[in-house]
Formats: structure tokens, C-alpha cells, sequence
């Protein structure tokens, strides 16, 4: 292990950053993928779809971790929910479109965004059961972390979940994300406490897995059934 740098007086101080500028914000821009579209949400284009695509989670349980829902017959309010998304720019909202149906299935978000470090937040991830586990469900990601990195040049993406929401955290692992710890009563929501347990990925992490994530998302990599011939951990 490497001794730490000192400056003037002897002090440990992180490595340096020379020539840094701010990044820029994440724009509205559409983003092209094989098996997805990430569109910037609209409430007026995508509500119907995305009602529907919900309406198959019967019991609310893909709402258990999020901040609302679940609507259950409010489609008036799941409307307005959408609409603030809509409006909003920090969360920054995109939703993911299936590029062989044109359906939209579900969406996503930038948010906490600080250009000036170079520090964003993936969330809000809220899926369709249809887009659970799948290749659009991987890839969806993978195009907001490619644009982080390669478009925007952010050094650090962030995934944050509640500490009990152990489908997020598995997500978070097998994307590439390297768990952190927990925030401790960190904050409230449906009148409850959540602990957050907090992932990363460095701008020095994201060439090799984004090289695993192109070999993983090869139409090679899958049999005639769909089916994947290697997993993400093991690709690349």
C-alpha cells in the first residue's frame, strides 16, 4: 500500500485533480439502444402505457421501496405523479421504451446532481414486471451510465436504495456498483425509517465494465431462446 501524499505541513491529502471543469448537467436527449429507448418522460405520450404496464403488479408490490404508489385505482393521482416527473429536473426522468413493441414500460432518473464535482445519482428506478430481469432491464442501465461517463465525464455515479430492499442491492452488485455501507436512519418515508445502504462506481472503474457490459449485451451472447450464454459478472 502506497504511503499517503502530504502537503506543506506534513498533512494527508487526497491525490490530486489537476485541470478539473464541471461537468454538464444531463440533457433531454433520447438515448438509442438495442432493445430500448430511454425517452425523457412524458406524461401525455406515456401514461397510458405505463398504467398498464403496472396495472400487472396486482398486489403493489414493486411500490413496497419507492417513494410513492402504489395508485391501485388512482389513475388521477398516478397522472399528476407523472406530470411532476415530467417537469422535474432534478430527478431528471427518462422512460424506458421497448424498441420492438414502441411501448413505454418504465422509468428512471438522474438525481442529486452536482456538475461541479462530478458526482450523480441513478434512482427512481421504477419497472414494469414485463422489464424486471430482462436485457432491456440491463441495458437500460447501461445507457445511463454510459452516458455519465462517456458523454458527460462525471468521476463518481451513485445507487442508493433502503438497506431492506434486497432486489435493489442485488442490482446494484451485479451491475458493477461496489457497496459502501449504510447511512443510518438516513431518512422517512411512508411512515417509516430507511436506512440507506449506499453503492458507487468510478470513472476508473467504468471502461472495464463497460466492456463487459458490450460483450454481455451481444446478440452472440444469447441462444435462440433468449437466453444468456455468459453472465454479466463473467463477460468481457
Amino acid at each position: 500500500m502506497s504511503s499517503p501524499r502530504t502537503n506543506a505541513l506534513g498533512q494527508p491529502v487526497g491525490f490530486p485533480v489537476p485541470n478539473w471543469e464541471a461537468c454538464a448537467a444531463p440533457s433531454r436527449a433520447p438515448m438509442q439502444g438495442r432493445t430500448v429507448r430511454l425517452e425523457p418522460l412524458s406524461a401525455a405520450r406515456h401514461a397510458d402505457d405505463l398504467w398498464a404496464a403496472f396495472a400487472v403488479d396486482v398486489d403493489g408490490g414493486m411500490w413496497t421501496y419507492m417513494v410513492v404508489g402504489p395508485f391501485n385505482d388512482d389513475r388521477a393521482g398516478f397522472d399528476a405523479w407523472l406530470e411532476s416527473c415530467e417537469k422535474s429536473t432534478d430527478p431528471l426522468f427518462y422512460t424506458v421504451v421497448s424498441t420492438e413493441t414502441g411501448k413505454a414500460m418504465g422509468y428512471a432518473s438522474y438525481l442529486r446532481i452536482e456538475p461541479k464535482v462530478g458526482v450523480i445519482e441513478v434512482g427512481n428506478i421504477t419497472l414494469s414486471p414485463a422489464l424486471q430481469r430482462t436485457v432491456m432491464a440491463t441495458e437500460t442501465m447501461y445507457l445511463m451510465m454510459k452516458r455519465v461517463f462517456d458523454e458527460l465525464g462525471y468521476r463518481r455515479y451513485e445507487w442508493k436504495c433502503d438497506s431492506l430492499n434486497a432486489p435493489s442491492r442485488s442490482a446494484a452488485e451485479r451491475l458493477g456498483f461496489t457497496y459502501e455501507g449504510i447511512f443510518r436512519q438516513a431518512t422517512l418515508y411512508k411512515g417509516r425509517n430507511r436506512d440507506t445502504a449506499w453503492f458507487s462506481i468510478l470513472d476508473s472503474e467504468w471502461p472495464g465494465l463497460k466492456a463487459r457490459f458490450d460483450a454481455w449485451l451481444a446478440v452472440e451472447n444469447f441462444d435462440t431462446e433468449g437466453r444468456q450464454r455468459t453472465a454479466l459478472r463473467n463477460a468481457g
